[in-house]
């Protein structure tokens, strides 16, 4: 086998050239036009390609250094870069390892769009206590964006699955170019005189910097602050910010998003009306239980106050005092039943048969009054005399003195 002397392996190769490169090109600055771009949600590092007419470069902003950007990247977007070339070595692919980036003819609308950004919130434009409250269940959704646009399209998508029987009123604008912006106020302003929707939702889809700035227009911002009716601002992607997303009532990443939050899905809906119907039952049938006893205790004391009541407790009265009555008669009349009884027979004891049947006898004269005298009758005249058992006639022979 013949050997080769000095032979690299392609690892030694690559890490010469990335030595060289770095050594020889490196702190300068690149102009070309982003595409490709790639923003990594767990990292932070930004990958891109950097072009021109003829050729490209792949690039590499760590998220170091860009972390103090002051814009987005996106593609289309001519730039300025920053770095030093180097070579990734796994793939031998030759790369620009950004440290600075600057946007390139832009310049000035960055400028632009952060003096008016500042000054408007300064102002108290961006503040939240001037946001409106986004309806819960609209019955009409104002659009304000391109009839024939992507954009529109996508938001009556997701109203017509998430709640068909809301009303959809476009207003078709332009949203870039010479007279967008005005478009833009006017369609807010008719909206708003015409009180025709509930909460309008204003933007369009993704673009350059250049493509957005009808949203960054003062009078766009302004015409949103002044709007009677709630405005979601849904303008580009979600790494696009714009003026209008911070006048806005509320901002959604996308239109399709701002449908969603401005639509309230139909089955939820359901759910929630079959919710409250529980609830009201359950409420109701709570304050009938209340009522009725409310009524029980009222009846009851209109029993107790009823004329018909007190006369019955005038007559349950009555006859226990009957009672009463009845039970002191019975008493007074035994105990004078036995004083009665005691003096008649002390009284029989003492009369005329009594003192017969021990042995005396009652004179009675012819009249039949009892002689009780002597004087009553003359002498040689009868008498009779009444015996306990039987009787006899007797004369008055002669009268005999007391002593």
């Amino acid at each position: 086998m013949t050997e080769y002397p000095d032979c690299l392996t392609v690892s030694s190769l690559n890490t010469r050239i990335r030595n060289l490169l770095e050594n020889k090109i490196s702190d300068i600055w690149v102009r070309g036009e982003i595409s490709n771009f790639h923003h990594h949600p767990s990292s932070g590092h930004m990958y891109f390609t950097l072009k021109d007419g003829s050729s490209e470069l792949r690039c590499t902003m760590f998220r170091m250094n860009n972390l103090h950007l002051n814009f987005f990247p996106n593609d289309g977007m001519e730039v300025r870069l920053f770095g030093s070339v180097t070579i990734y070595e796994k793939r031998g692919q030759v790369q620009l390892k950004v440290s600075m980036m600057q946007p390139e003819g832009l310049g000035d609308l960055f400028k632009s769009f952060e003096a008016l950004k500042i000054s408007l919130e300064k102002e108290g434009l961006f503040d939240s206590e001037h946001k409106k409250e986004i309806p819960q269940f609209p019955k009409r959704i104002g659009i304000l964006t391109s009839g024939t646009s992507a954009a529109y399209r996508d938001i009556l998508n997701v109203l017509d699955r998430r709640a068909p029987h809301v009303e959809l009123l476009l207003c078709s604008v332009k949203v870039q170019g010479e007279g967008s912006a005005g478009e833009l106020v006017n369609g807010i302003d008719l909206f708003n005189k015409e009180c025709s929707a509930d909460v309008i939702i204003i933007g369009r889809g993704g673009g350059s910097i250049e493509d957005l700035w009808t949203f960054n227009e003062e009078s766009v911002a302004r015409a949103i602050f002044n709007s009677k009716i709630p405005i979601i601002s849904a303008v580009g992607h979600e790494t696009d910010y714009t003026i209008s997303d911070f006048v806005a009532d509320l901002r959604a990443p996308t239109p399709s998003a701002a449908a969603e939050l401005a639509g309230p899905l139909r089955e939820d809906l359901i759910l929630g009306l079959n919710n409250d119907k529980v609830r009201l039952i359950r409420s109701i049938h709570n304050q009938l239980e209340q009522r009725w006893l409310y009524l029980d205790q009222c009846g009851k004391r209109i029993s107790l106050q009823s004329p018909a009541r007190k006369i019955g407790m005038q007559i349950d009265a009555l006859r226990q005092m009957h009672q009463r009555l009845l039970l002191a008669f019975e008493k007074k009349h035994s105990f004078f039943y036995e004083r009665i009884k005691h003096l008649a027979k002390q009284l029989s004891s003492l009369g005329p048969n009594e003192v017969i049947s021990r042995g005396y006898a009652i004179p009675i004269d012819k009249g039949g009054k009892v002689i009780r005298s002597s004087d009553q009758i003359s002498l040689g005249e009868s008498f009779q005399l009444k015996m306990a058992k039987g009787g006899m006639v007797a004369k008055k022979t002669s009268d005999i003195n007391d002593t």
